[in-house]
C-alpha cells in the first residue's frame, strides 16, 4: 500500500486532485456555515453545468478568454517571467477588436484574420515592452506589467469616451460589423423563422446555435497545441525553458537570454490579446466604459497556477474554472447562496496547488522509512 501511495505523491496530477478535493470540502463547510445544504448546493453546481448540451457548450464558450490569458501567464512562467500583465494585454486585444471590427470594413473572411493578426501584434508589442524595461533598466516585470494593466484599462475607457467612438446616449463603442464576427451562427439567425426551421431539422445543433460558439474555440485549441509544441519540441522552446530553469546557466551557455525574454513576452502578450479580440468578435461585439477591469487576466493567473504552467493543463483548468463559475450562478439563483462561495473554492484550489512541491518531498520521506 505504501509504495502505491509514494508513487502517487510523486505524480503532479496528485496535487491537482487533492487541491480539487480540498476545494470542495472547504466549499461544503462554507455552505453549511451559511445555513445552506452542501449536498443540494453541489447538486445544483453539477446540474448547472451538465444538465444540457447547451450549458456544456456555454462552459466551453466562457472558457475561451480565461484559457487564453492562462496560456499567456503559463508561457511566460515557463521561461522565467511572471506575466501579471495578461489583463492589460487582454484589454489591448479588446480595443483592437472593437476599433478594427467597426472602422476598418473588409471582406468576411479577411476581416477576422486581419483583426486577429493585428491583436496578436499589438498585444505582443505591449507585453514585450515589460521585457525591454527589464533588459534595459532592470525593472522587474511584476512591477511594470501591473502598471501596464492600469494604462491599458484607462486607455480603453479613454477610447470609448471619444466622441468619434462612443455611441450617443450609451457607455460603449459601436457594435462591430458582421464581417468581423466569428460565431458559427449569428444572434439574429436564432430568432428568425429560418433559424427555427434549421433547428427543427437539426435539433442536435441547438447547443451551438443557441450559444456564441464559434471559431474562437478552434483558435483556442490551436493556440494551446502550438504553445505546447513550441516549448517541448523546438530549439527556441528549449532555449526559453532553459532561461526559465536557470537564467545564469543559460547566459553562461551563450544563449540570447535578453532576446528570449522579449520573444517570450511577445508571444505571451499576443496570446492574451487574441483572447480579448475573440471576446469582442464572438460574445460582446463592443467595448464599454468600465468602473473596474473585468478580471480575465487575473483569472488567467489562477488557471495557470492550477495547471502547473503547462499549456495543455491550462485548457482543462480553464474548463474547470468556467464550469465552477457557471454552476455557481445556479447555486445563487436557486439556492440563494452567494457566488462568493465559488470564489472561495477557487482560492483554496490555488492555495493548495502552491503546496504541490511539498508532496514529492513527503514521498521521499515515506520512501526512506519504508526502506529502513
Amino acid at each position: 500500500m505504501k509504495p502505491i501511495l509514494i508513487r502517487a505523491l510523486k505524480k503532479p496530477i496528485t496535487a491537482v486532485l487533492l487541491a480539487i478535493a480540498v476545494g470542495f470540502i472547504i466549499g461544503a463547510i462554507t455552505l453549511a456555515l451559511g445555513g445552506f445544504n452542501p449536498g443540494r448546493g453541489f447538486s445544483l453546481l453539477f446540474t448547472g453545468v451538465f444538465s444540457s448540451s447547451r450549458r456544456m457548450m456555454q462552459v466551453l464558450v466562457n472558457a475561451v478568454p480565461i484559457v487564453m490569458t492562462g496560456l499567456a501567464v503559463s508561457f511566460a512562467s515557463r521561461t522565467g517571467l511572471f506575466n501579471i500583465g495578461a489583463d492589460g494585454q487582454f484589454i489591448m486585444g479588446q480595443v483592437t477588436g472593437a476599433i478594427l471590427g467597426y472602422y476598418v470594413p473588409m471582406p468576411a473572411i479577411i476581416h477576422p484574420l486581419f483583426i486577429l493578426v493585428s491583436a496578436f501584434a499589438i498585444g505582443g508589442i505591449y507585453g514585450s515592452f515589460a521585457a525591454w524595461l527589464k533588459n534595459r533598466f532592470g525593472i522587474h516585470e511584476v512591477i511594470s506589467t501591473i502598471m501596464l494593466n492600469w494604462i491599458a484599462y484607462y486607455f480603453m475607457n479613454f477610447v470609448v469616451n471619444m466622441k468619434s467612438v462612443k455611441v450617443p446616449g450609451s457607455q460603449h463603442s459601436p457594435e462591430i460589423l458582421d464581417t468581423a464576427k466569428i460565431t458559427f451562427f449569428s444572434r439574429e439567425f436564432r430568432t428568425t423563422a429560418e433559424g427555427e426551421a434549421f433547428l427543427a431539422k437539426y435539433p442536435w445543433l441547438e447547443s451551438v446555435v443557441r450559444t456564441d460558439a464559434g471559431y474562437a474555440i478552434i483558435i483556442m485549441l490551436l493556440m494551446t497545441l502550438a504553445l505546447w509544441v513550441i516549448l517541448k519540441y523546438t530549439r527556441i522552446g528549449f532555449e526559453l525553458r532553459a532561461v526559465g530553469y536557470n537564467f545564469y546557466a543559460a547566459e553562461f551557455s551563450a544563449m540570447p537570454v535578453r532576446r528570449n525574454a522579449l520573444l517570450s513576452m511577445f508571444i505571451a502578450g499576443g496570446t492574451a490579446a487574441l483572447g480579448g479580440a475573440m471576446l469582442v468578435m464572438s460574445t460582446s461585439h463592443f467595448i464599454s466604459m468600465l468602473g473596474a477591469t473585468e478580471g480575465y487576466g487575473w483569472d488567467g493567473i489562477s488557471v495557470a497556477l492550477i495547471a502547473g504552467n503547462h499549456p495543455i493543463g491550462c485548457l482543462f483548468a480553464g474548463l474547470l474554472y468556467s464550469g465552477l463559475k457557471l454552476g455557481g450562478t445556479e447555486i445563487q439563483s436557486r439556492l440563494g447562496a452567494p457566488t462568493e462561495i465559488i470564489n472561495i473554492m477557487i482560492g483554496v484550489l490555488v492555495l493548495c496547488i502552491a503546496f504541490a512541491p511539498a508532496l514529492p518531498r513527503l514521498a521521499e520521506r515515506l520512501e526512506r522509512k519504508v526502506e529502513a
